[in-house]
């Protein structure tokens, strides 16, 4: 069983405690629904909301950045001019969206850094995650008939029921430059996948 307090140090504690229990494909599959519910929750006085879109107002989201509800942006975040994010994202504080990068249907926890020119889909991103320019987190199965995505727990690849899910990676992980996550990836805190790179968990041994 993967256990996304496991993965993701003080996940017991931070505002996703509620959805601890979930599988993180199921959590990803849940996004907008638990982002709005945590629209809901939060404090006024420290959020610019508008439109099922809340920003921190120590947040920096510069000109050009599209942005798509239902949406949170925690404190001191930076989002560049060129990127998306779209589909249900939840950024704790200090996250980076850089320029060019796409982040959908997700949650990034603190110090997490997509630098330039990414994706990631369907995915929950522990602290301090980095993604060097060019990096992808695929989400979705276009190879096959069978789009159900699986990933390999203790060795064993297991069905999620799910079409998209992207990743589960545990803090302090490394995605170098051009690095491709095939979807299902589920990465170890402190794992690195190399500049050039692919990682595929179906592939693995």
């Amino acid at each position: 069983m993967i256990r996304l307090t496991d993965y993701i140090s003080d996940f017991a504690h931070s505002p996703l405690a509620p959805w601890a229990d979930l599988a993180p494909w199921a959590l990803a599959a849940q996004a907008p629904a638990v982002v709005r519910q945590l629209l809901a929750e939060l404090p006024a006085d420290q959020y610019v909301i508008q439109d099922e879109i809340a920003i921190h107002r120590t947040a920096t989201v510069e000109p050009g950045a599209l942005l798509k509800p239902p949406l949170i942006i925690g404190a001191h975040c930076f989002i560049a001019s060129g990127s998306l994010l779209r589909g249900g994202c939840w950024l704790e504080e200090h996250c980076i969206i850089g320029p060019g990068a796409e982040l959908k249907t997700s949650f990034m926890f603190s110090g997490s850094k997509l630098a330039h020119f990414n994706f990631v889909g369907d995915s929950v991103l522990g602290h301090g995650i980095n993604l060097e320019a060019g990096s992808i987190v695929a989400n979705y199965r276009n190879e096959r008939d069978d789009k159900e995505v699986r990933v390999r727990v203790d060795g064993t690849l297991q069905r999620t029921g799910c079409d998209k899910f992207g990743a589960l990676l545990g803090d302090q992980c490394r995605i170098g430059a051009n690095g491709v996550l095939a979807p299902g990836a589920v990465l170890k805190p402190g794992s690195v996948v190399g500049r050039g790179q692919v990682f595929d968990a179906e592939a693995s041994l």
